[in-house]
C-alpha cells in the first residue's frame, strides 16, 4: 500500500514535487475539525503549518500516523508529548525562516524609528505633516537583543552594519560567543535601563512568557523602542499598552501576538505602534525553503531512515555525514543479534572502535536499539519509540567507544547478555566498492566472517564433519530456497562450527527447523534484511 501524506494547510509547489513520486498525497482544510479527523485516519504522515491543531485527539484518530511535520520553526500547535506516546515522529524546519524572521524584526524597527506606517497612512488621507512624523536615526544608538539564538544572531549581525552599540541578554550564551559576534553581554535588567531599542528573540516557554512585563517596563530607558518578531505573550501587551500611554515607550514593533490571530488589542490604537500579522515567515523564500525541509523529512521518516530536523528523537540533531552511512549498519546488527540470540537480552553494549569516533556516535546506539526490537514487537519501530520498547522491557543499552586501531578502519560490535547466562556479540563494518558502501557482517560470537549484511540471512551451529554443506544445500535447493552467499567459520577441526548463509528467499519456520535437525543444530536463526 502506498503511503498517504496528508497536506492540512498550503505547501509550496516545490514540497509537492519530492512526495509526488512515492507517496499518496491529499489534502484537506486542517481548520475543518470535523474533516481533518476523518482524513488522518488514513494518514501515515500529517504536514501543517500553525493554522491545524495537531491534539491528542487528533493523534488518537491517526491510528497508522508515523510523523508529523511542521512546515516552520515553532510548534505550539502540535502535542509533542502525545505523539511521542504513540511513537509518532514530529519534524519541523528550524532553519526554513530564521532570515525572513530576522529581516521582519529589522523592518519593525525601521518602521517605528521613522513613524513610516503611520506616515504612510496620513499621506494616502491626503495628510501632508513632515514634521509629526520626525523620527530617529539608528547609528550610534544601543540596541538590545534579548536572545541570542539563530534568528537573535542574525538579527544583530545585520543591525551592526548600522553602526550601532550591541548589547545582549541569554543567559545560555557564554561570552566568548557574544565578544566574537561583537555583542556585548548584560543582565537583563541593564540591557532594559540602557538601550534606545530593544528587539526579542526568544522562543515561548513557561520561563520566558511575560518576561517583559509591567516591572520590566518600569525600568527601561525613557523613549526606547521596542519589537517583537519572535512569539507573542513575551512582552506584556496590557503593560506596554500601558508604557506607550504613558510615554516611557516611544513605539513598538508587533508581528505577534498572544492570541492568534488578533484582530483587537488596546496596541492597535496607538499610531506609533507598527502592528502586522505575524508576517516572520512570509516570504516565498522561507515557504519553500519550510515546505521543502519537511518534505524531505517525511519521505525520510516513512522510509525509516533517520531524520535530523525530528524533536523527539534521542540523539536528535544533525548528524556527522561520516555517521550516517553506519546508521544502516548499527539496525542491522541489532537485527542480526536479536535473530542469534533468540530473544531480547537483559542488556546490550553497543561497541564503537576506530577513528569514527572522533565524531559524535551516540545515534548508533538509537540506531542499534530500533534493529533490536524490529521483529521483537508487533508495532512498527521507530527512532521514536525504541528507547520507550527498551526501557519497557528492561532492558538497557549502553554505548563504549575507542579509537584504538581495530582488524577494520571502524567496527562496530553488539554485545549482549540474555537471561539464560549466555552471551552473544555480532559485529560488522562498512566497505567501500566503486559505486556504493557495504554493510559487512564480520563476526557472530568469536567466529570470523566476511558476509554482506543484506537480504534473508540463515545462521546454523553445529559440530563441525564432513558432509554438512551438501546436506544443508540439498534441502534448501529442493525446497525451490537459493544459497547467494555462504560463509563456514570453526574453532577447531571436528569442533563447534557456524555457517551463515545468504539466501535469495523467504525461509519458514518449517524449513529452518529441518535444516537444522538434519545438521544436529540446536537451533537455526533467520532475519530478514529486506524488510525495514
Amino acid at each position: 500500500m502506498t503511503p498517504v501524506v496528508l497536506i492540512a494547510e498550503e505547501l509550496a509547489p516545490s514540497a509537492l514535487d519530492v512526495l509526488a513520486d512515492d507517496f499518496d498525497v491529499r489534502t484537506v482544510d486542517g481548520t475543518d475539525r470535523s474533516a481533518l479527523l476523518a482524513a488522518v485516519a488514513e494518514a501515515d504522515a500529517l504536514i501543517v503549518r500553525s493554522a491545524t491543531q495537531v491534539d491528542p485527539e487528533v493523534i488518537a484518530a491517526a491510528s497508522r500516523l508515523k510523523v508529523v511535520a511542521r512546515a516552520g520553526v515553532g510548534l505550539d500547535n502540535v502535542d509533542v508529548p502525545s505523539a511521542t506516546s504513540r511513537g509518532v515522529m514530529v519534524v519541523n524546519a528550524p532553519t526554513s525562516n530564521i532570515v525572513s524572521a530576522a529581516e521582519q524584526a529589522i523592518a519593525l524597527l525601521l518602521a517605528v524609528a521613522r513613524n513610516t506606517a503611520s506616515a504612510s497612512t496620513a499621506l494616502k488621507r491626503g495628510e501632508w505633516k513632515r514634521s509629526k512624523y520626525t523620527g530617529v536615526e539608528i547609528q550610534g544608538k544601543t540596541v538590545g537583543v534579548v536572545g541570542l539564538g539563530r534568528i537573535g544572531v542574525l538579527f544583530a549581525q545585520r543591525m551592526a552594519a548600522f553602526g550601532t552599540r550591541l548589547i545582549a541578554y541569554d543567559p545560555y550564551i557564554q561570552p566568548a560567543r557574544a565578544a566574537q559576534l561583537g555583542v556585548r553581554l548584560v543582565g537583563l535588567d541593564e540591557l532594559l535601563r540602557e538601550s534606545d531599542f530593544i528587539s526579542v528573540h526568544l522562543p515561548r516557554t513557561p520561563e520566558t512568557f511575560g518576561l517583559i512585563g509591567e516591572k520590566e517596563l518600569a525600568i527601561v530607558k525613557h523613549g526606547v523602542r521596542i519589537v517583537n518578531a519572535a512569539r507573542g505573550g513575551l512582552i506584556d501587551e496590557h503593560a506596554l499598552a500601558a508604557a506607550l500611554k504613558e510615554g516611557r515607550v516611544a513605539g513598538a514593533g508587533l508581528d505577534v501576538y498572544v492570541t492568534e490571530p488578533a484582530t483587537d488589542s488596546p496596541l492597535f490604537h496607538f499610531d506609533n505602534v507598527v502592528a502586522t500579522p505575524h508576517l516572520g515567515a512570509s516570504t516565498v523564500e522561507a515557504q519553500d525553503k519550510a515546505g521543502l525541509a519537511v518534505a524531505r523529512s517525511v519521505k525520510l521518516a516513512l522510509q525509516g531512515e533517520f531524520v535530523p530536523d525530528a524533536v523527539n528523537v534521542q540523539a536528535g540533531g544533525v548528524v556527522d555525514e561520516d555517521v550516517r552511512p553506519l546508521l544502516a549498519l548499527a539496525e542491522k546488527l541489532g537485527r542480526v543479534f536479536t535473530a542469534v540470540a533468540g530473544g531480547v537480552a537483559a542488556g546490550v553494549t553497543v561497541e564503537v572502535r576506530g577513528e569514527i569516533v572522533s565524531h559524535d556516535v551516540g545515534v548508533l546506539k538509537l540506531a542499534t536499539t530500533k534493529g533490536l526490537f524490529a521483529s521483537v514487537v508487533d508495532e512498527r519501530v521507530t527512532y521514536v519509540n525504541a528507547p520507550q520498547l527498551a526501557a519497557d522491557r528492561g532492558v538497557e543499552v549502553e554505548l563504549a567507544v575507542s579509537d584504538e586501531p581495530a582488524e577494520h578502519h571502524n567496527l562496530v560490535t553488539v554485545r549482549g547478555a540474555l537471561p539464560d547466562g549466555r552471551t552473544v556479540s555480532v559485529a560488522g563494518t562498512l566497505t567501500m566498492t566503486s559505486t556504493r558502501e557495504i554493510c559487512k557482517l564480520t563476526g557472530v560470537d568469536d567466529f570470523d566472517l566476511d558476509l554482506t549484511a543484506d537480504g534473508v540471512l540463515l545462521f546454523f551451529r553445529y559440530s563441525d564433519r564432513p558432509g554438512i554443506i551438501g546436506a544443508i544445500g540439498t534441502i534448501l535447493g529442493e525446497a525451490g530456497v537459493n544459497i547467494a552467499a555462504m560463509e563456514v567459520a570453526r574453532r577447531e577441526a571436528g569442533g563447534e562450527a557456524l555457517m551463515a548463509l545468504t539466501v535469495d528467499s523467504s525461509v519458514d519456520a518449517e524449513l529452518l527447523s529441518a535444516v537444522a535437525e538434519t545438521i544436529g543444530s540446536a537451533r537455526g536463526s533467520i532475519v530478514d534484511l529486506r524488510v525495514a
